[in-house]
């Protein structure tokens, strides 16, 4: 989509001598039609705001920039600005940077709708960064987002499985997710320890189920929290009459967690604010 002419990514981390820190869960992606898979993912970007979180030295960026996104980049290591300012200087009026943590950043205010994050996430805050963004999910159009495969695993996993969980629940309400590709470790520099997973995920124009947030986000913690207790114990956490909770709203108090579904999650959290028990 452009005819922008870069010199190799590892050429541009030799000359700044750039090396991934640990302590920022930096995994540089340097593939470049991998890159340009994930930006392709999120559709057409020639509209609105791709907002890309640890850009590092700018592999998927680039992709982002030849898709014709406008991009604002969110990076927390400073060693990284001059590289995005070469970016930027090649790419006009289409790279914004921010020098800061993607963690106090709220990204559904950042540039222009449509809104889509595209990022492969530093690993080590994840999880935190797609729980805050949930909040205002229909903020985004879409997120295309690189986690570990563990993680990728638990946002899509089904009820009555092993990696079902808050993290499933809670996004499955919000959002249809779709796990799209797994990414090999040698595909980094450096390789990380653990595989990769690119995740799709499209905010649903209504949650799954009426629920108040607040409650339901109580309600699977209470019962994830001891997932190996029947629902008449682990519940208990809340303040309610477990049992009496259940039957209202027709589970069994002796299931366990794992097999309630979405709904059912909602339809307990519903029965506690309606004060029904």
């Amino acid at each position: 989509m452009n005819n922008v002419t870069l010199p190799p990514l590892r050429d541009v981390i030799a000359r700044h001598g750039l090396m991934a820190t640990k302590a920022l869960g930096q995994h540089f992606l340097l593939d470049l039609n991998l890159t340009a898979r994930i930006a392709r993912a999120g559709g057409d970007l020639t509209t609105g705001t791709c907002i890309e979180i640890g850009p590092g030295p700018g592999g998927l960026t680039r992709a982002l920039l030849d898709q014709g996104a406008h991009v604002i980049a969110i990076e927390k290591d400073k060693r990284c600005r001059e590289i995005l300012e070469e970016l930027r200087g090649a790419y006009p009026d289409r790279l914004e940077t921010l020098e800061a943590d993607a963690l106090q950043i709220d990204a559904s205010q950042l540039g222009a709708a449509p809104r889509r994050i595209i990022a492969n996430l530093p690993y080590n805050i994840g999880t935190e960064l797609l729980l805050g963004w949930l909040e205002h999910i229909n903020a985004f159009e879409c997120l295309v987002l690189m986690f570990q495969s563990e993680v990728a695993s638990r946002l899509t996993a089904p009820a009555d499985t092993k990696a079902y969980g808050r993290l499933s629940v809670m996004t499955q309400w919000l959002c249809d997710v779709e796990q799209l590709f797994h990414v090999n470790p040698k595909a980094f520099t450096p390789p990380p320890s653990v595989n990769s997973t690119v995740v799709r995920l499209i905010p649903r124009p209504e949650p799954l189920a009426p629920a108040r947030r607040q409650t339901l986000e109580r309600v699977t913690a209470a019962a994830f929290g001891q997932r190996r207790k029947m629902l008449r114990q682990s519940l208990k956490t809340l303040g309610v009459d477990a049992e009496a909770l259940c039957r209202v709203v027709g589970i069994d108090p002796t299931a366990r967690a794992e097999v309630l579904t979405v709904e059912q999650f909602c339809a307990l959290a519903n029965a506690i604010d309606q004060k029904l028990v």
